[in-house]
């Protein structure tokens, strides 16, 4: 066998011996994984992570406001109804409104106006409107998280 021959052998061999993906089979995937997207994603509820980002948001601005009152030494007063949440010094002046997701509006289950008062008097305590913890459901069709807010520390904690 002369070099020659052999050494084309190889580079044959080798060409072959190289695995993977032509670029014809890889636009294929790309095609097929857009068109179920496509038809996946309309059909996805979204109301359920919506739901979720506002209890969280809920729960991080009330633990905030809380923060805030001790802070400024001026009290802070969050009063939730069933379209959500909103803050404002006791002295007037809202500082923040959170509202419901539009698409799970009423979300906040309780009925009625409640509200809890940070730092009240400058004593460092939280007080509620009903004198004891504070129920706050975040809510919408079979979704349910429920949370509370202590009487006396303003804790914002998940319920038991």
């Amino acid at each position: 066998m002369t070099p020659r021959l052999r050494t084309s052998r190889l580079l044959s061999r080798g060409a072959r011996g190289h695995r993977g993906f032509t670029l014809v089979e890889l636009v294929m995937v790309m095609i097929i994984i857009g068109v179920l997207a496509v038809f996946a994603l309309p059909s996805l509820d979204l109301t359920t992570f919506r739901l979720r980002a506002f209890a969280d948001e809920l729960q991080a601005q009330t633990q905030a406001m809380n923060r805030l009152s001790m802070t400024q030494r001026r009290p802070v007063i969050a009063t939730f109804t069933p379209t959500g949440a909103t803050y404002a010094y006791a002295s007037g002046g809202t500082l923040l409104t959170l509202a419901c997701p539009a698409t799970a509006s009423p979300c906040l289950a309780e009925a009625g106006a409640r509200s809890v008062t940070f730092n009240a008097g400058n004593s460092g305590r939280a007080i509620t409107s009903s004198g004891a913890a504070l129920p706050v459901t975040v809510s919408h069709g079979d979704i349910s998280m429920a949370y509370r807010i202590e009487n006396e520390t303003g804790l914002f904690r998940t319920a038991p």
